[in-house]
């Protein structure tokens, strides 16, 4: 099997559902959004391990979000609900305990991994706009509040990483 296919040449490709849509189709960009972040958490698990499963098991959430998007009104058999974004808060109360107060904006990325995880944090917050942006049909209430939360978890892990490697966060007041 050819990786190739040729039917994107002209600007079009196939969501889920079966329609063919432009590759600027706001629903395509987002599934593209949806994942460039994935492969940004892919790049923040090579050098920040001590994340490596909660990020994997993002990265999977990130697909089954991706894939009820493409899917649009289509039925398909993929849950996605509540309990993810619960278990992402716990992840994040967990981090922040381990963290000094935060007192002000911080500048991001005192070591690689941190920099890393605040740049899959900013990628994780455009793929939220452009999932809240869809219509016709929105996306689920449970993949945007994942979303959220998935970027507050980067930046949580951002710092972590960060205390992890010896530096403290360099605020923007000091």
């Amino acid at each position: 099997m050819k990786l190739y296919t040729k039917k994107g040449d002209r600007g079009q490709t196939s969501l889920f559902s079966g329609r063919r849509a432009a590759k600027f189709d706001p629903r395509v960009a987002a599934v593209g959004d949806l994942d460039e972040l994935t492969a940004s958490l892919g790049l923040a698990r090579v050098v920040f391990p001590e994340a490596n499963d909660l990020l994997s098991g993002a990265q999977k959430a990130l697909y089954t979000i991706s894939a009820i998007v493409s899917a649009e009104a289509r039925k398909i058999d993929l849950a996605f609900d509540d309990a993810e974004t619960a278990a992402l808060e716990a992840e994040i109360d967990r981090a922040t305990d381990a963290l000094p107060p935060l007192r002000d904006f911080i500048y991001p990325g005192e070591a690689e991994a941190s920099a890393r995880l605040h740049m899959a944090r900013a990628v994780a917050r455009r793929a939220e706009r452009s999932v809240a942006a869809l219509e016709d049909p929105p996306a689920p209430e449970s993949a945007l509040a994942y979303l959220n939360r998935l970027s507050d978890l980067l930046f949580a892990l951002a710092r972590l990483a960060d205390l992890h490697s010896g530096h403290a966060d360099r605020m923007l007041g000091g």
